[in-house]
């Protein structure tokens, strides 16, 4: 039987390995996300397939893709940043579509506005080619469990 995710979140933190967290990770895998770490920031890539396109006559990205990539870019922060574990589990989301994505990779990055002891909330914006013009933003709450629970 293959590891824990917490014991892989923990090992690629200790190895600064994020790719083995995306491993972990079926949907995040399938949307082709990848992750830049510079320090304590950290930026997601959700690489373009045929495949995410929900308007073809557009063509333009599926809105349920840009909030999933919206939706991993704040739980790798909290990951990241923050050493959370167990992996946070999400209580809502609230995703604003700001202009179609266009067919290409969108990147998205987030920011931990709140860190409690149960409870973190996180705002996160995704972007194509400028990151002052952004396609997408949300408003995340995660629930934090302890690992005994």
């Amino acid at each position: 039987m293959s590891a824990s995710l917490e014991s892989i979140i923990e090992s690629a933190r200790r190895e600064r390995d994020f790719d083995r967290i995306i491993e972990a990770i079926p949907y995040a895998r399938f949307l082709g996300i990848m992750v830049d770490v510079k320090g304590d920031e950290i930026t997601t890539c959700m690489r373009y397939r045929r495949e995410l396109v929900g308007n073809p006559n557009l063509p333009a990205l599926h809105g349920g893709t840009l909030g999933a990539l919206l939706e991993h870019a704040a739980i790798f922060q909290l990951l990241w940043a923050e050493n959370v574990l167990p992996l946070p589990k999400t209580i809502n989301l609230t995703v604003e579509y700001l202009r179609s994505a266009r067919p290409r990779d969108t990147y998205a990055r987030a920011v931990i506005t709140k860190h409690g002891r149960r409870v973190a909330n996180v705002y996160a914006v995704a972007w194509q080619d400028y990151r002052d013009r952004p396609m997408a933003q949300a408003h995340a709450h995660f629930l934090l469990r302890s690992p005994e629970a």
